[in-house]
């Protein structure tokens, strides 16, 4: 099996003149490293390609897989991580994680919540803001939380966040204005725990393979799991196994996690982020379809770790759901005609 690698390379943006914050959400050249390893045992043919720009040319010159294990972020607009897996689809390539629907859908978080939302799927209550005179008409409670609505890596996530007041809901909205581009999410603040639950698999298929409770460290910012604590999780946060057989919060939060990784139509694997209210009652927050697979710093492969899953079993488990899709789904229009132009 000849499979392909796509990816976003930190260092190229870097390189190309963009910021640290700017290229937060791309990966690291070791994360590539690591996954190329894995790769190889279960293909023998392993072929960096690189970005959504990279992957055209490579296609243009008459390349294709088996298989491409996509990673790729996308660099421009709110449906970034979806440009990939279209692009693939044109080509009939088989790819790992979400198709571009739920790519796009996943990476609004206002969106999304307003989707599993109406599944009865518990989240908190929320607006979007794209100007501030939006927040005349605002009908939530305080304290708030303000984001910008499609971001990742906690992007924009500050102890300004968190307001308890009009005034400091205006700041903070301008800012994220200005600053992203993209209008805010802002939702009622959940004050109690916070859980990221990994998810491995496909539809029915699909399980919760254990819960990670966020924790605080005393020289972390309080209160937010914020950009900078996520930059600096090592020595920041303590990423704590929770299980659910001891544990009500944790069963329940594994239960929403799956529930919206189904109702959303997530494959192979991720991870949804669960805070719970004032009464400890779990709440869907994001999902992250696309999830981070550095083996030491990034929460998927954290987990795994935690539960005695090695990196390597972690890459196998969702090349393998990938791959049971592809003998398992209806041969497309796309796939028929690029056998035909390979003259297979």
């Amino acid at each position: 099996m000849r499979v392909g690698l796509t990816y976003d390379l930190r260092s190229d943006y870097l390189q190309a003149g963009l910021t640290e914050l700017e290229t937060a959400e791309f990966d690291r050249d070791d994360t590539i490293d690591y996954l190329e390893k894995s790769l190889r045992p279960l293909s023998g043919d392993v072929v960096r390609i690189g970005n959504a720009r990279d992957l055209i040319r490579h296609l243009a010159a008459g390349e294709t897989w088996d298989l491409v294990f996509n990673i790729a972020e996308g660099l421009a607009g709110v449906s970034r991580e979806a440009q990939v897996p279209a692009i693939l689809e044109v080509y009939g390539i088989a790819y790992t994680f979400s198709d571009p629907l739920v790519s796009a859908l996943t990476l609004d978080k206002a969106l999304t919540k307003a989707v599993v939302r109406e599944a009865g799927i518990p989240t908190p209550k929320f607006a979007v803001i794209r100007e501030n005179k939006e927040i005349d008409s605002l009908a939530l409670q305080y304290p708030l939380f303000a984001k910008p609505v499609a971001e990742g890596t906690g992007k924009g996530v500050t102890l300004k966040s968190r307001v308890e007041d009009r005034n400091a809901l205006e700041r903070i909205c301008q800012q994220l204005l200005e600053e992203f581009k993209q209008p805010v999410l802002v939702e009622e603040f959940l004050p109690g725990r916070e859980f990221t639950v990994g998810l491995l698999g496909t539809g029915e298929e699909a399980r919760a393979i254990g819960t990670l409770e966020i924790i605080l460290l005393k020289d972390a910012e309080q209160g937010v799991y914020s950009f900078h604590n996520k930059e600096f999780c090592e020595r920041l946060v303590e990423y704590r196994l929770m299980h659910a057989a001891d544990d009500p919060a944790v069963r329940e939060a594994e239960r929403i996690a799956l529930a919206a990784w189904r109702h959303l139509n997530c494959r192979d694997g991720g991870r949804v982020d669960i805070r719970c209210d004032a009464k400890g009652q779990p709440n869907f927050l994001e999902v992250n379809p696309l999830a981070g697979l550095h083996p030491e710093h990034s929460d998927l492969p954290m987990l795994a770790t935690k539960i005695g899953m090695p990196y390597d079993e972690l890459i196998r488990e969702i090349v393998e759901s990938a791959t049971r899709r592809k003998y398992s789904e209806p041969t497309s229009l796309a796939q028929k005609l690029s056998q035909r132009l390979r003259g297979k």
